[in-house]
């Protein structure tokens, strides 16, 4: 069952299957800065080990320049995990760097970073086998949330069970009519992964339902979970034992240890539990019930025959069709839009003013609008080859996407897989 709203399909090749990051390096994003330059992928790869690249930042010769900026490649780590690395070698507090967007877990991912008045010689000898700094550049400005154009995507999908000549032909259609536009769904990892819990702790957060919500973050059961988790969840959602909990889950969940250890003295202070997790974090779940929602309407839209092209009613920001993200000063659109975006919190029993968590702010949200369409550019088959782990074929793209966008829309779209 799909919790997460992402539906239909916007192209109608039949998909050529297959299978996404088998290897760390099958999966590879470059940020596009402002000025347009894609971060290439330097030190990590399919080679052993870590390429050397030089790192040797210098002292500010400008006052007014406060913010070391650096390019951040990574292999395997998210973004706050990296930093957090960072930082503790550097004996500083994580406030004083800056990113513009999160990139994704696994995979080789390359985007630009400022830091505060560092101090140079700590940073210097920063080392790390996951992640590699290079290319240091002072500036007066801290690299704010969205500071990009958008990122650069290198992906090989395996295992194509297709002869080459199909696989070709079903790519380079499925290319063509992606040109025309794709429903920009917010894909899965918005969502918390394989348990797709994210988005549901967010709903009984703008219910009002804070027990329930801290529950079902904490018991939510996953069938990718290792077993030692799973039963600890089991046995915690019987029994509500927050101090037997907080001895079964293993010590690697160190958010859910964290909420279980405040509820241990304070069981029901479930706002100031789920408080004791990164403010980062804590803003994830309404943005992602909010993420649910406008996918819901994308589905709505397309279920009643409207798709994504602009009727009367519609909002509209570079000739594309926008709809909210719902808040609590969400404006409702004119129309049969609006007709749909009404149907969609009625469903759900919510009204805008349930954004506003007057018991937990961090969690309120004011709205915006998104398009609802993206169109990938220079999209391009980079290989076809014999797949070295799989009897099948082995995929090889790249193309570029606007910031805020999902790179598994497109690879979605192509596989098609169930």
């Amino acid at each position: 069952m799909n919790l997460t709203g992402i539906t239909h399909y916007s192209t109608t090749t039949k998909g050529i299957g297959g299978l996404l990051k088998k290897r760390i390096s099958d999966f590879i994003v470059g940020e596009i800065t402002l000025n347009e330059k894609i971060l290439k992928n330097l030190a990590f790869g399919e080679w052993e080990g870590t390429k050397k690249i030089e790192f040797k930042p210098t002292e500010s010769k400008d006052d007014a320049k406060e913010y070391l900026h650096f390019t951040m490649e990574k292999f395997n780590l998210d973004t706050n995990t990296a930093l957090r690395k960072i930082t503790r070698q550097c004996h500083c507090s994580q406030k004083r760097l800056g990113y513009a967007g999160m990139k994704d877990k696994r995979g080789i991912t390359s985007q630009r970073i400022s830091f505060w008045q560092p101090n140079i010689e700590k940073l210097k000898k920063f080392n790390d086998k996951f992640i590699s700094l290079r290319e240091p550049e002072w500036s007066n400005q801290k690299i704010e949330i969205g500071n990009h154009k958008g990122n650069y995507f290198e992906i090989k999908i395996r295992n194509i069970l297709l002869n080459e000549k199909e696989l070709r032909k079903e790519t380079e259609e499925c290319f063509q009519q992606m040109k025309k536009g794709l429903a920009n769904y917010f894909g899965e990892q918005r969502f918390g992964g394989i348990r797709q819990i994210t988005h549901r702790v967010g709903r009984e957060f703008v219910n009002g339902n804070f027990e329930q919500a801290v529950l079902l973050y904490l018991t939510s059961p996953s069938e990718g979970e290792e077993k030692e988790i799973a039963i600890a969840r089991k046995n915690l959602f019987k029994t509500k034992d927050y101090s037997k909990a907080s001895k079964e889950f293993p010590s690697k969940f160190r958010y859910e240890l964290a909420i279980l250890h405040h509820l241990c003295k304070y069981p029901k202070d479930f706002i100031g539990a789920f408080q004791n997790l990164p403010k980062h974090l804590i803003y994830m779940f309404t943005h992602a019930y909010q993420s649910y929602l406008f996918n819901e309407i994308i589905n709505l839209r397309i279920e009643r025959g409207i798709g994504l092209e602009p009727i009367d009613g519609d909002v509209l920001k570079d000739g594309i069709v926008t709809v909210p993200l719902f808040g609590l000063d969400t404006k409702i659109s004119e129309g049969i839009p609006g007709e749909i975006e009404k149907e969609i919190l009625e469903k759900e029993k919510i009204n805008l003013t349930n954004f506003k968590i007057k018991s937990f702010p961090e969690l309120s949200c004011k709205g915006t609008i998104k398009k609802i369409k993206i169109i990938p550019k220079d999209l391009k088959l980079i290989s076809i080859e014999n797949d070295e782990f799989f009897e099948g074929k082995k995929l090889k793209i790249s193309f570029s996407l606007d910031k805020g966008n999902y790179a598994t829309t497109v690879s979605r779209e192509l596989m098609k897989n169930p």
